[in-house]
């Protein structure tokens, strides 16, 4: 390596990762390098008025051709906010939102903001978003030439999700004032050695686990957890890679083929628990900002309770705010827990809980001190812009200095369904893991719970129904539900039709049902031609085991693709339920949101 080559790589775009793993250096040895040698980039405004007129908007990008630089210095204090990378399903364009959120609270507090994505189709890279936008890839060294560049006082890791919380440490490493919660408080949070002595300090339960480099550990924390176990990398996006699993084959094919397990990137395997209630917190607080522990304020922004059982992605899941099956009692313990561990990680800014519980039993599935994708749910339900406070706060204010130091409880239901793509995607089977799959998400709101659903599933394109016939079938599992689920259906005036084992329970119960015959039956009328006719308005269907069949899969995308609205969990089922009561007994009216608060 030498100064002309190391010149010429940079100009061809090798970054110095790449430089590094083909020397056999480090990454700090080859930035050391190359700064002693003055090799550092000169940043160029993008013409966005295609040279007809004087282009005025500060698009930025970076090269290493030799020219001049044309950033603009000023002598305001400036701040970085690091946005979420390029829109992937599993990123949540929520992320994008509390960056926006961001820039404008920042603004008006008289910082310059400084935006820095690679991802030119978000709102956040819009021109007139922040006063200076980089379109530079969210890697250590790109984000270092910028923070030194525009001699920045302080950087937002916190509001781009995953991707800018991974770069967190090492910027703060080389020199970078990462305002908000420390990354000593997230790495905390992340590792799960560090999290699991958190938790037994605080006297916080957490679901059993343990954590596998290789086959061998995994299937020996299986066996002593019992399946079935939720397998996942640490630090993913999105709840990639994440998978339940059921026995010794699914395991060793999942260690073998789905991930790559290293000593500083283990596999975490936690014990499963089925039929739990699954909880999300987003908290707001600036005790951090504090030397004693005992001081700040702490407010719960929403709590939004799971529709689906745990195990969906909470991305990917319906969810209600306020809680609605929760009693008291488990509302204060997820209160107190939230409380005692914002306080312990010294979180200034937004974080996020996920909670599962099991009976009285409240257990923390993991905590990030981060804005979480339910950030910009739970501000237009409550009223309350949590970004744009969060931010503030990050800077340096109090929650008492802004004016919000108490819970929000509304009188009225809110109701989060998200939006898939599996129309595009002909022979996906739609079935939700705790792998994120939307693309998207809408909100219901009204006085009653039900009514509340049903605008949440019209916002979603799969209106309820108010009359027609129900498909029902449903896994060995689910069996035992079944019956109370097709009493509710045939009660709301619905004709039922179901195939063999699934209609033989519903016959016990004294139930009329129309018998079809399965698909691999090979006969006619099965449910897929009555789904093509369009003769059935409700398709219920749940999985019938962790693999599910062929016929299943043929079912569920012929109800997508003729736009028959499916419910695949029983929960979803009698939601729906609910709601079509509900419209049927008083219909619905629209009010702004405005009006709710």
């Amino acid at each position: 390596m030498n100064a002309d080559l190391l010149s010429r790589a940079k100009s061809l775009g090798f970054s110095d990762r790449q430089i590094a793993h083909l020397t056999g250096r480090t990454e700090d040895a080859v930035r050391a390098e190359r700064k002693s040698l003055g090799l550092v980039p000169s940043y160029r405004l993008v013409d966005t008025c295609a040279a007809e007129f004087e282009a005025y908007t500060p698009y930025y990008y970076s090269t290493y051709d030799r020219g001049d630089d044309e950033v603009t210095a000023t002598a305001t204090r400036k701040v970085m906010i690091l946005g979420g990378g390029p829109n992937r399903i599993g990123q949540g364009i929520e992320f994008d939102y509390c960056c926006v959120h961001a820039a404008f609270a920042l603004k008006e507090d008289g910082f310059e903001t400084l935006m820095v994505n690679s991802n030119p189709e978000t709102v956040s890279t819009d021109y007139d978003t922040s006063d200076k936008l980089f379109f530079e890839p969210l890697t250590l060294e790109d984000v270092l030439h910028i923070y030194e560049r525009e001699k920045c006082w302080g950087a937002i890791a916190q509001f781009g999700g995953q991707t800018p919380l991974n770069l967190a440490l090492g910027l703060q490493k080389n020199g970078v004032n990462i305002i908000g919660t420390s990354p000593q408080s997230i790495e905390i949070a992340e590792d799960r050695k560090l999290f699991a002595a958190m938790l037994h300090r605080l006297n916080i339960p957490q679901p059993p686990n343990g954590l596998a480099v290789n086959v061998e550990e995994a299937l020996a924390a299986a066996h002593q957890l019992t399946y079935p176990v939720l397998v996942r990398p640490s630090f993913v996006l999105g709840g990639r890679a994440m998978q339940i699993v059921y026995s010794d084959a699914e395991l060793t094919h999942y260690m073998k083929f789905a991930v790559e397990a290293s000593p500083e990137r283990p596999v975490l395997v936690d014990k499963f628990l089925e039929d739990a209630t699954e909880v999300d917190v987003d908290c707001l607080t600036d005790v951090g900002q504090f030397a004693d522990p005992t001081e700040g304020t702490i407010v719960i922004g929403g709590m939004l309770e799971h529709i689906e059982f745990a195990g969906v992605h909470s991305g990917d899941a319906a969810m209600v705010l306020p809680p609605h099956t929760l009693s008291p009692q488990v509302i204060q313990t997820i209160r107190d827990y939230t409380h005692a561990m914002a306080r312990e990680l010294r979180v200034v800014g937004l974080m996020n809980v996920q909670y599962a519980v099991k009976g009285d039993v409240v257990y923390v599935l993991e905590v990030n001190p981060r804005a979480s994708r339910t950030v910009p749910f739970v501000s237009k339900a409550i009223g309350v812009p949590l970004a744009k406070l969060a931010a503030k706060v990050m800077a340096g204010k109090t929650l008492k200095e802004l004016g919000f130091t108490a819970e929000i409880w509304p009188k009225y239901w809110a109701v989060k369904e998200s939006v898939f793509p599996f129309n595009k995607f002909h022979g996906q089977d739609i079935i939700l893991s705790p792998e994120m799959r939307s693309t998207g998400e809408v909100m219901g709101l009204d006085a009653d719970l039900g009514i509340a659903y049903a605008k949440a599933q019209m916002a979603a394109n799969s209106p309820l129904p108010l009359s027609g016939k129900v498909f029902l079938s449903v896994g060995d599992l689910h069996k035992s539900g079944a019956a109370a689920l097709g009493k509710q259906f045939a009660d709301l005036g619905f004709e039922l039709v179901a195939t063999g084992g699934t209609a033989t329970v519903l016959e016990k119960a004294g139930l009329k049902v129309q018998r079809v015959f399965k698909l691999n039956e090979g006969a006619r009328p099965n449910p897929v031609d009555l789904l093509k006719n369009k003769e059935i308005q409700l398709v219920i269907n749940t999985p019938s085991g962790a693999t599910p069949r062929a016929d299943e899969i043929k079912i569920r995308t012929t109800a997508v693709m003729t736009g028959t609205p499916i419910m695949t969990t029983l929960s979803g089922a009698r939601a729906a339920a609910m709601g079509i009561a509900a419209l049927q007994k008083r219909g619905y009216t629209v009010k702004t949101v405005q009006e709710y608060h």
